[in-house]
This record gives structure tokens, C-alpha cells and sequence, in this order.
């Protein structure tokens, strides 16, 4: 069994990790922080194998508890889970070991992904003395290989091209569904299609905001323009 700490000083968020961790099989929560000072002596009490870190808190922020976890030469791995989206925390976080980065808000298949390959490679290097190089590179593969390789009813290839196309040059600004369903020449519900499974590969973040007449508005921005990941489906 993993043993879990979650790292979070919103009660209702930490409490929504916690409840989606008990949904993967392998893991269990052993504790939660409000704070990184709570965090660390929590890691020195508890057998901890794994952090969900947040970045923003009172007092350490998360990068701040990952370094002080990396100096004191604590045996425990961390999964950043936050809203700070910006290139400085992200490079922060992977420098300093994070094996991966969520976004919030995020969907919980997100985190299921993200929890089930972490428990694959702790199982693989943990089973047995050495780990031969195929057994590294068969797990990246796998990592790889869990987006889906079709893409979903009502996506056309070549108009997700397009698509992803007009997303690049939106230069990293944010733009609405109906902006670039203008753009392409889609209507509105089509292009939410679209910009939904971009979403799952990671390629765009999104926020919803409300106008005069109460109808939310879709808000994108592209996260990576030049991942060759979403080639494969063209």
C-alpha cells in the first residue's frame, strides 16, 4: 500500500484529494497538512511515500517544503497539485523532483493517471535488487500510451488540426469558445468538443467566468504550443 500525505490548507479541496485518492486502488491517505511545517513533521512521524503538494500556502510555500524535503534527504516522492500554472513554479517543482504537476481545477481521471503510473514505477523499481533498462523505457511507454490513441465520436482529424492550428497563434492569450468557433467556422457546441479533448492531453487550462446574462463563459490558454503530442491524432 502507498501511504499518501496530502499537502493542502483549503479544508473542502484537501478533503476532495482525499476522497479521490481512496478511489485508486494501491493508495491510502495517511494524513493531512494545512501547513509545510505540518507537512514536514508529519513525513518525520509517518512512513510517507508519497506527497500531494500544494504550491500557495501560509508560512513554506510547496516549493519551499520540497526543498527543505530534498535537504533533509526525506524518502518520499511528491505530485504538485495547484493552480500556479506559471513557467517559474512548474520548473521549480521538477527540478526539484516532482514527478508530476496538476493543474487545478482538474478532472479526477487526471490524478487516477497520474497516481496509477506512479504506482507502476514504485512496484517496478521496488520488486527487484536492479532494473534492467528495458524495464525503465517499458514504463515510460506505458506513461505514453495512456492517452487514448483515437480520438473521441464527433472529432474529425483534420479540422482538429485546424483547430490546434488557430490555438497556436492565439500567442498564449486566453480565448473564449466562441471566439475561435468563429475562427475556424464551428459552431459554439462543436468547438467545446474540440477544446475538451485538447484539455485532456494537457495542452490547455480553462476557467469559467459569468456574464451580464448569467451564461458561462469558457475561457482557454494554451500550456504548451510546441507539444508534439497531439500530432499523433492528425
Amino acid at each position: 500500500m502507498i501511504n499518501v500525505l496530502i499537502v493542502e490548507d483549503d479544508p473542502m479541496v484537501a478533503e476532495f484529494n482525499k476522497q479521490y485518492v481512496a478511489l485508486v486502488e494501491g493508495f491510502q491517505v495517511v494524513a493531512v497538512a494545512r501547513s509545510g511545517d505540518e507537512a514536514l513533521a508529519l513525513l518525520k512521524e509517518h512512513d510517507i511515500d508519497l506527497v500531494l503538494l500544494d504550491i500557495f500556502m501560509p508560512g513554506k510555500t510547496g516549493i519551499e517544503l520540497l526543498t527543505a524535503i530534498r535537504l533533509q534527504g526525506l524518502p518520499t516522492d511528491a505530485i504538485v497539485v495547484s493552480a500556479a500554472c506559471d513557467q517559474k513554479h512548474i520548473l521549480a517543482a521538477t527540478r526539484l523532483g516532482a514527478v508530476d504537476y496538476l493543474i487545478k481545477p482538474f478532472e479526477f481521471e487526471r490524478l487516477q493517471e497520474s497516481l496509477n503510473a506512479y504506482r507502476e514505477w514504485a512496484t517496478a523499481v521496488t520488486s527487484q535488487p536492479t532494473v534492467r533498462q528495458s524495464d525503465v523505457d517499458q514504463l515510460r511507454q506505458r506513461k505514453e500510451q495512456s492517452f487514448p490513441q483515437q480520438v473521441p465520436k464527433g472529432i474529425d482529424r483534420k479540422t482538429l488540426q485546424t483547430v490546434w492550428h488557430r490555438i497556436k497563434q492565439s500567442g498564449g492569450q486566453s480565448f473564449s469558445t466562441e471566439e475561435l468557433a468563429n475562427l475556424v467556422g464551428l459552431t459554439r457546441i462543436s468547438m467545446r468538443k474540440y477544446l475538451e479533448f485538447i484539455k485532456q492531453l494537457d495542452l490547455l487550462e480553462h476557467e469559467i467566468s459569468y456574464g451580464s446574462v448569467g451564461r458561462p463563459i469558457y475561457k482557454y490558454r494554451c500550456l504548451n504550443p510546441n507539444s508534439p503530442l497531439i500530432t499523433r491524432y492528425f
